[in-house]
């Protein structure tokens, strides 16, 4: 991969981190995660440039893929609720070929049985849950190894 640029995608609800749900999300916000993925971004050698994006609407988060998905190394993505039925964000993840990392601060899979499925998995190069705010590093850290 030539371009040394992964995108940061957060679905809806999440801009309400730290405050919603402190018992399922702790109480890390939007803002600090994306600074601690933007600080060990900034620590490789040579950096790696991270672009965060979030929105509450699906056909946003699918322009934003079509616009700057290709032409990114990979993909830190947090669906939200869309992980469970947007097949229109599962066809664009897999329309534009750039590996996507799943990522999920909660467990899904120990919680409401509607949250075990998600549409995303099948397409995506990975899926991390249930570690927290740390998930998305532990992503930018796989798909940096991914970029040499």
């Amino acid at each position: 991969m030539s371009s040394r640029r992964i995108l940061l995608i957060n679905g809806p609800n999440l801009n309400l981190l730290g405050t919603r749900e402190p018992g399922h999300y702790g109480t890390v916000t939007l803002a600090s995660i994306e600074a601690s993925v933007h600080d060990r971004a900034a620590s490789f050698s040579p950096p790696i440039e991270v672009v965060a994006y979030q929105s509450n609407h699906e056909g946003a988060i699918i322009d934003f893929l079509h616009s700057e998905g290709r032409d990114a190394a990979g993909i830190i993505m947090n669906p939200g609720a869309f992980t469970h039925y947007s097949y229109a964000i599962r066809d664009a993840v897999s329309a534009i070929g750039t590996p996507v990392i799943e990522v999920h601060i909660s467990n899904v899979h120990a919680r409401e049985e509607f949250r075990h499925h998600s549409v995303i998995a099948p397409v995506a190069a990975g899926q991390i849950v249930g570690l927290g705010a740390h998930g998305y590093l532990l992503a930018l850290d796989y798909l940096t190894r991914e970029l040499h």
